[in-house]
């Protein structure tokens, strides 16, 4: 389930705005028409240099005619590029054996942590060749499972995903939205639970939603974007606003609640109380900023009244009983509790509930009359449960040291519900009797693993201020130090996001060639609260890259690998991290997997919904954020005549949230300025987006791939 915290941004990229349809349909058609030959080289891109002066500084662009998809001549590159990677990679030797070792692996599923409402249990779960999750329903506790939503059914090639979904308050019905081709622009439908069929209410452009349902069940609450063609194009073609809708009536009636005349690149949620009298909305700036707004519905033409804004902090709302309590970071870095009375709300009469501690309180879910307090410490999960009547906090017991991926349960329910893995435990769901104060298992996956030859170091280490950096280590237990293992080197570095102990399917692949695994906790991430995010975002990007070298030299220092057994990999706003670490450290790595990166940091906020991210990186329109920008930016800080590393980057034609043009403009250049026989590849999956809802089998294919890359340039494959 969407749960309310994901939109607060703190995840991979997260800011999400829909796009146009036809954006989205225009690559896969094109891509369908072409047909060529395989290569015997990537081809070489035309070089025509646009010159941009920005602050008085020149800002030479040779390859911008990369950024435009329309140009037929930017088609017939990119295939032609994809052909080679793919044919390069198709004829290494193992290459059959690692994509059916990765095919078992994957193929160990997950779930989510079950939702109880009016007696039923709403859960998603992926297990064996299904390409996508299933939400299930059981009838009690006890209940067989009952798949409800199953969008393997919606499409023979497994490009449609259930994005997110909400039931109602008794269960009797259930809103969720589907996407296809990993677009992530969710239609929502409303399924009567007790039936089976859907009602039909249908509502496009509903986006990462966040919903709310009446009390009375006939109606909710919900966000989305304007229709297409009902507004300009531009900015307003993402303004995410919220909405009330009442079955049965014309979506294009519904009212608008709150939007109108705001920035529009806010993303705001929304929360309706228990009772229904009050609704809250909450709207995020960036990953650093709430504003939170309540409204009395009671009161005749009554309008929303601030609680909270303009302030440089992050607030969280939620109701419990008739108390109204804030998940914040306002002045307590490492996150608390406040709480107040919904009649009067105003920030003077807050009260605190649960003071900061020294662990970061990553999450807040209101479950079984309680609070459930998801904590990190040193980057690894606790979680304990407030009472709200006592004041008292109660610590779950966890099974080992490891990772809660999800919390769920009903408000005022006698349970909550917790999803928990770590590297050597797949996901399995608990349930927690909070009269027993005991935990149970709800649901658990299939996997056939033996992780007794493996285990986990956290270490410390040094970066180039000082500063000490965690990091996790898998390896096999009788690893030797000679500095000949094949090190794969792990970051993220952004957005808040914490980087912890969870189960990685695909790694036990590498683990089993031999290989270490290395998740470093860097600057920019959530797992030392507020402050380590703003020591690694704006003016001071540079700590992440920083961070990220140091533990590379460490590895190498400590003599778990040498430069020629290192590789390393990171996605999205990690893509960024190693494109920016290759073109300032290319001596220290053998090989990059670069990901759905933005690597153009002068243009990125143009394209797509870049500009959600200006919080979190700034803007090269801005003069000051333009230097340090212009000093890190991947691509402007390629330099030619440089011996650079072999280089893998991945991309998908239906990315909505980071434009290929980034991956495009970057391979063109690398290859372009590299003084070595590295090979830089440029790999494109058709029909697929950011990762959000990608099939298995695609899933199994681009792992195949990455890995075979790896091992390929670590020399742990028979090339002779």
């Amino acid at each position: 389930m969407t749960t309310k915290r994901s939109h607060s941004l703190s995840n991979c990229l997260a800011g999400l705005v829909a796009v146009s349809a036809l954006t989205l349909l225009l690559p896969q058609a094109v891509w369908s028409q072409s047909s060529m030959t395989t290569p015997s080289s990537p081809p070489v891109a035309r070089v025509d240099t646009v010159v941009d002066t920005l602050h008085g500084t020149p800002i030479p662009d040779p390859y911008r005619w990369l950024e435009n998809w329309d140009n037929p001549e930017t088609q017939e590159w990119t295939f032609a590029q994809d052909a080679y990677t793919r044919s390069t990679l198709a004829k290494l030797p193992g290459r059959d054996h690692i994509h059916q070792r990765l095919a078992d692996l994957l193929s160990i599923g997950y779930m989510s942590a079950a939702t109880p409402r009016g007696g039923r249990y709403f859960y998603t779960k992926r297990e064996g060749e299904k390409n996508q999750p299933i939400l299930y329903m059981r009838e009690g506790l006890k209940g067989a499972p009952k798949a409800i939503v199953d969008p393997n059914e919606l499409s023979a090639t497994g490009i449609v995903a259930l994005d997110w979904w909400y039931p109602s308050r008794d269960g009797r019905l259930l809103a969720y939205g589907v996407s296809q081709s990993g677009s992530e622009i969710s239609t929502l439908h409303v399924l009567d639970t007790d039936t089976g069929v859907d009602q039909p209410d249908e509502i496009p452009y509903t986006r990462a939603a966040d919903l709310s349902w009446d009390i009375d069940n006939g109606g909710f609450y919900y966000t989305r974007y304007p229709t297409p063609g009902t507004v300009p194009d531009g900015e307003e073609a993402y303004h995410r606003q919220v909405f009330h809708h009442r079955l049965g009536l014309d979506p294009a009636d519904d009212e608008l609640i709150w939007g109108e005349g705001r920035d529009m690149q806010e993303w705001p949620g929304v929360t309706l109380s228990p009772d229904g009298r009050y609704l809250l909305v909450e709207v995020y700036i960036g990953t650093s900023q709430t504003e939170l707004y309540l409204r009395d519905l009671s009161a005749e033409n009554s309008r929303f009244d601030t609680l909270a804004a303009g302030l440089e902090a992050v607030f969280h709302g939620m109701f419990l009983g008739d108390e109204l309590f804030i998940h914040t970071n306002y002045n307590a870095p490492q996150f608390q509790i406040l709480k107040t009375k919904p009649a009067s709300p105003a920030m003077s009469g807050w009260d605190v509930a649960v003071p900061e501690g020294k662990s970061v309180l990553e999450t807040v879910t209101v479950a079984g009359n309680r609070l459930a307090l998801h904590y990190l410490e040193k980057a690894s999960s606790r979680l304990r449960a407030y009472d709200p009547q006592s004041g008292k906090v109660e610590e779950i017991t966890l099974p080992a040291l490891g990772t809660v991926a999800e919390v769920g349960g009903d408000p005022s329910g006698n349970e909550i519900f917790y999803v928990f893995s770590s590297y050597f435990i797949p996901p399995t769901s608990y349930r927690y009797d909070v009269a027993a104060k005991t935990s149970d298992v709800f649901d658990a996956v299939k996997a056939d693993i033996d992780s007794s030859p493996y285990e986990v170091e956290q270490v410390t280490y040094n970066s180039k201020d000082g500063t000490p950096v965690t990091m996790f280590l898998v390896h096999k237990k009788d690893i030797q130090k000679n500095s000949n293992n094949p090190t794969l080197l792990y970051g993220y570095g952004g957005f808040s996001s914490p980087i912890t102990p969870g189960f990685q399917r695909n790694i036990y692949l590498w683990l089993e060639e031999g290989g270490i695994y290395a998740a470093a906790n860097l600057r920019g991430g959530g797992e030392y609260g507020e402050e380590w995010h703003e020591a690694g975002m704006l003016a001071k990007k540079q700590n992440v890259y920083d961070d990220f070298i140091a533990a590379g030299e460490w590895l190498i220092a400590q003599k778990y690998t040498s430069t020629q057994k290192l590789a390393i990999m990171g996605g999205s706003n990690g893509g960024l991290l190693v494109g920016a670490v290759l073109v300032q450290r290319p001596d220290l790595f053998s090989a990059v997997v670069c990901s759905r990166p933005l690597l153009d940091m002068i243009r990125y906020q143009k394209f797509l919904i870049a500009k959600l991210w200006i919080p979190e990186y700034g803007s090269s329109d801005n003069p000051d954020q333009f230097k340090y920008l212009l000093a890190y930016s991947p691509y402007q800080n390629v330099k030619p005549g440089t011996a650079y590393p072999a280089t893998l980057i991945l991309t998908a034609d239906t990315d909505t949230r980071v434009d290929p043009l980034h991956a495009r403009k970057m391979a063109a250049r690398l290859q372009a300025a590299t003084s070595s026989d590295k090979p830089i590849l440029l790999w494109v999956e058709k029909d697929a987006g950011h990762g959000q809802g990608a099939p298995l089998d695609k899933i199994i294919e681009e792992y195949t791939d990455i890995w075979s890359f790896v091992m390929w340039q670590l020399g742990m494959l028979d090339t002779k």
